[in-house]
């Protein structure tokens, strides 16, 4: 046991040196010219096929022209200053000539540099994260890795259906109508299940606001880490282009709902909006951790999902989510990456729902993603684990680009780290539970922590 924990606590110290190392330089133009080969290998690893030789040379071509510019103004303001001192008006007309020209060479000269940015940005945008040492390298979701599992698995007397067919029965579910009025990939949640959404709401925000909860939390996992409390937050349900860009979160437009007339996205999700609060803005240290808990309906068309999960409520066009998002310093995003999954498994262990936390492969974890972490959930109906969880720590990937940085108390000023996590995502816990708690009757069975805030109420029925 004490030889795990030495092998455990080494790893662990590589780890975060690992990190700091790319902390206040992710992926900055300076590191990518310093280790070419490093975002090459990782953009590779991701699936990601952007040519970094062509960035490079596009940043030499920005510099060089950028200099040029520079030079430029600095011999227009030479001419100035000429001018105002020249008493003989031949010298000063021809010294005023010259401005002129130079000025016309500038306009020329900022155009060009101006074409030559734009490139330069959008190759610079396309530039993934690097992966921590200990996330798995794979193509596909079939690379990831179960770290750990919790809970039995319900047995039955009788065969387990899907939650679909349980809440048509039970009329708390209706596909039908939503079709009828919205298209498919709608629904109606009726009666008992809505009480039961804004049951698992009201549970779970008494929760994350409650400091001595949270510090039982991060002591039974051993972190050492602040269990300041969330600040419940309603944000935005829109979000302007340039700002989801910087969120790195607009890839793939495919799959989000863009509103022309108003040039604005529907949110996919409560942390693309709630990542920019402090949008170029320095934070003082002592206000750090920043955590926000948000609650909001979630809008994705599922392009590349079609004729996939058409049935219930597991993949829909409009969903609500309670999303965790975090800002942190730096030597302590990768244990606060860790408070966010405990808090996960506290929630589940709360619901008595089995689970999996799952460690993703480099292919299938996001465009920011440092190292992500997911927890899929029991679903006896379709007898398989889902995905119900996902926990993202970017570093400073995301505030670089959001220019959000902390004051340290030594008056320095470097990039803060940021870490967002679904708390709960409704409709796939309402699934989970629907199918665990389901009856032979056709009923379904209240969780013990939920009763209470569904007025004692034992059974939907």
């Amino acid at each position: 046991m004490k030889r795990k924990f030495q092998i455990f606590f080494i790893y662990s110290l590589l780890f975060i040196i690992t990190a700091l190392l790319y902390n206040e330089r992710m992926l900055d133009i300076k590191f990518i010219r310093e280790n070419k080969e490093i975002v090459k290998e990782g953009a590779k690893k991701k699936l990601i096929d952007i040519d970094i030789e062509k960035l490079v040379g596009l940043d030499d071509e920005r510099l060089k022209q950028l200099k040029e510019v520079e030079d430029l103004r600095s011999e227009i303001n030479r001419v100035s200053n000429d001018i105002a001192t020249e008493k003989d008006t031949i010298k000063r007309n021809q010294l005023i000539e010259e401005m002129r020209s130079v000025k016309e060479d500038i306009k020329q000269k900022e155009e060009k540099l101006k074409a030559t940015m734009e490139e330069w940005q959008k190759l610079m945008l396309q530039v993934p994260n690097v992966t921590s040492p200990d996330v798995p390298v794979g193509s596909d979701e079939s690379r990831n890795v179960v770290i750990r599992s919790w809970g039995e698995k319900p047995v039955f007397d009788f065969k387990p259906k899907e939650h679909y067919e349980i809440g048509e029965k039970l009329g708390i579910i209706d596909n039908v109508t939503a079709a009828e009025v919205s298209g498919a990939r709608f629904t109606y949640l009726k009666g008992d299940l809505v009480l039961m959404q804004f049951a698992l709401l009201n549970l779970l925000l008494e929760t994350l606001t409650n400091a001595e909860i949270l510090e039982k939390i991060a002591k039974d996992k051993n972190l050492n880490i602040n269990a300041k409390p969330f600040i419940p937050i309603i944000p935005p349900f829109m979000v302007k282009p340039n700002v989801y860009l910087k969120m790195a979160r607009l890839d793939p437009k495919e799959d989000k709902y863009y509103l022309g007339a108003d040039d604005m996205y529907l949110i996919g999700s409560a942390e693309h909006s709630l990542g920019p609060m402090h949008m170029n803005q320095i934070i003082d240290e002592k206000q750090m951790p920043i955590r926000y808990v948000g609650y909001s309906p979630a809008f994705r068309k599922e392009a590349g999902t079609y004729g996939k999960d058409t049935k219930g409520i597991l993949r829909m066009h409009q969903f609500e989510k309670l999303e965790m998002e975090t800002f942190c310093l730096p030597e302590n995003s990768i244990q606060e990456q860790e408070f966010l999954v405990a808090i996960q498994e506290y929630f589940l262990q709360m619901l008595k729902l089995p689970y999996q936390v799952v460690m993703i492969c480099t292919g299938d974890m996001g465009k920011p993603d440092f190292r992500q972490i997911d927890i899929n959930t029991w679903m006896p109906g379709q007898n398989a684990y889902r995905e119900t969880h996902t926990a993202d720590l970017m570093t400073s990937f995301q505030s670089r680009r959001l220019n959000t940085k902390v004051k340290r108390t030594d008056g320095k000023t470097e990039l803060v780290h940021m870490n967002d996590a679904t708390i709960c995502a409704m409709g796939r816990t309402l699934i989970a539970i629907i199918e665990n708690y389901q009856q032979a009757d056709g009923t379904v069975k209240i969780p013990e922590v939920l009763k209470k805030y569904m007025g004692g109420k034992e059974f939907i029925k």
